[in-house]
């Protein structure tokens, strides 16, 4: 059968995307008519498949993506020059529930995780060091650097296949260095607060050191008792200006006995219901709403469908796409928390006099993401169809199975941190332009297009660009299911296997 070189998403769309470069003069057969080309389009990109006047709206995925900025002829290219954004301010919204029932079989899978004292599970067993503030960032690398040299860790993580190794069983030993704890206030400073509790308190660590400095506006007594009824055995706190001598030497003291504790611990089957996943995309294309965020999207229902539990955020990258999870919203009340993080995310741009639309980045438009619209709709899709069950502040920790819906930025770094803060164990990374970074738990990239999985293998986990070439969902979701599932069961993501691991804390407020 013909590859196909264009794809029409949703039988109201104005436009197609094309798959492959089209040329001037290149024609489209679509329904029943014919479209001449009137310049080159680059894959990805969208083609007006009917005449359109100035300020009538254009759509794609079924939905407006903004209006044209003049009059438009079928076969011209679609982008953010001729394409303006239909967004402004806040909004009032109308509750106007969808009942959409899953329909995917309970399959009573399992992969192997750590089973903590507390229940929860997590799919690493990290020793990690927690600095309460950044004055501490040195301390907290040396230390991490020097456990990893006595236990025979290389790098960060993931041990040498030819190593002498005295632990199996420490998959890596890191310090999250952030530059928060100290000259925040209110709100900024408790959103810097409740990101390092959570890590602290993440199932992913086997162990944790809270370093301190100990003058901090984030004083240790009082952080500690953020972390609630916690285990004191592989939770410990060190201030070092209450040390007499190295500090370096008692902190090591500390290390080893971590390390004594959890070396012994061992991966035991779990049900995939305990299993969390972040749903995340960045530098996205034109590929991006058709094939991997798509993918992501059955892998969650899956996941949901299973009793387990995914999380979107990306707040601003909603916006022109919010109706659709508002009205997935099993509540009332959900439905107004959703409002409320939508309105409020939509404020904080207009209290720094931004406008709410202008998100696309130069790599988004390039790869032929056209306005927030386009881009919202096409981020969406990574959470399926399955209902709202949950929605949280910045830095909340996960309290509901099911899908669920996160306050936080876009951007890749602070996002991605919400994400496995708020307790997810990986992070489903969707890339059409391609990313190396990763978060502290595995953040699996997830390439929308063939040509970045083949040109960056070494930061591709899985091609979602083989739905453009022949290969259908039906085929690939399983295949992804399998390739999650092992890396949660301890298959390392490509972020762990080049050590690209960080964290970014949401700076929201001024510094003393």
């Amino acid at each position: 059968m013909e590859q196909a070189t264009f794809l029409k998403i949703n039988p109201a769309d104005s436009v197609v995307v094309c798959l492959q470069p089209k040329k001037k003069g290149d024609i489209i057969e679509i329904d029943g008519k014919t479209v001449t080309l009137s310049e080159d389009t680059p894959a990805g990109h969208k083609v007006l498949i009917r005449d359109v006047r100035q300020g009538e709206d254009i759509i794609k995925y079924g939905y407006p993506i903004g209006h044209a900025r003049q009059d438009m002829k079928a076969g011209d290219w679609v982008n953010e020059n001729n394409l303006k954004t239909n967004l402004s301010g806040t909004l009032d919204y109308t509750y106007q529930p969808v009942d959409e029932p899953l329909n995917i079989a309970r399959e009573n899978r399992t992969f192997k995780g750590y089973v903590r004292k507390n229940g929860d599970v997590g799919v690493r067993n990290e020793i990690w060091i927690v600095p309460t503030v950044g004055c501490v960032n040195g301390i907290a690398e040396r230390l991490a650097k020097q456990l990893r040299e006595e236990i025979g860790l290389e790098n960060g993580n993931f041990k040498s296949q030819t190593s002498n190794l005295k632990s199996q069983t420490i998959d890596a030993v890191y310090a999250w260095h952030h530059n928060y704890g100290c000259s925040q206030l209110s709100e900024d400073h408790e959103n810097t607060r409740k990101v390092l509790r959570d890590i602290c308190l993440h199932p992913n660590a086997g162990a944790v050191l809270v370093l301190s400095l100990g003058c901090e506006n984030n004083q240790p007594e009082d952080f500690m008792a953020m972390l609630g009824d916690y285990d004191k055995e592989r939770i410990r706190l060190l201030v070092t200006q209450r040390v007499d001598g190295d500090e370096v030497e008692e902190g090591m003291r500390i290390l080893r006995e971590l390390y004594d504790i959890c070396k012994n611990d061992r991966r035991e089957s779990v049900p995939v219901s305990k299993l969390r996943v972040g749903l995340k995309c960045g530098g996205s294309d034109g590929f991006s709403g058709i094939t991997a965020n798509p993918l992501v999207g059955e892998f969650s229902d899956w996941l949901v469908a299973q009793g387990g539990t995914s999380v979107l955020t990306e707040v601003p990258e909603m916006f022109g796409a919010e109706t659709i999870l508002m009205n997935r919203c099993e509540t009332r009340e959900l439905f107004d928390q959703t409002v409320s993080m939508i309105n409020n995310f939509k404020n904080y741009f207009l209290s720094h006099g931004e406008p709410v639309g202008e998100n696309p980045s130069p790599g988004n438009k390039a790869g032929g993401i056209s306005t927030l619209e386009d881009k919202a709709l096409g981020c969406t899709q990574k959470c399926g169809r399955a209902p709202v069950s949950g929605v949280m502040e910045y830095g909340d920790r996960l309290q509901h199975n099911g899908l669920n819906l996160l306050s936080a930025p876009g951007n890749d770094l602070v996002a991605a941190t919400a994400l496995a803060s708020c307790g997810c164990h990986i992070v489903l990374f969707t890339t059409g332009r391609g990313t190396p970074f990763g978060t502290f738990v595995p953040t699996m990239k997830i390439a929308t297009n063939p040509v970045l999985a083949a040109r960056k293998p070494t930061w591709v986990d899985f091609n979602a660009g083989q739905l453009i070439e022949g290969r259908t969902m039906k085929e690939l979701v399983p295949e992804f299911i399998d390739k999650v599932l092992a890396v949660a069961s301890g298959e390392p993501a490509r972020n762990e296997e080049n050590d690209y691991r960080e964290i970014s804390i949401f700076k929201n407020g001024v510094t003393l």
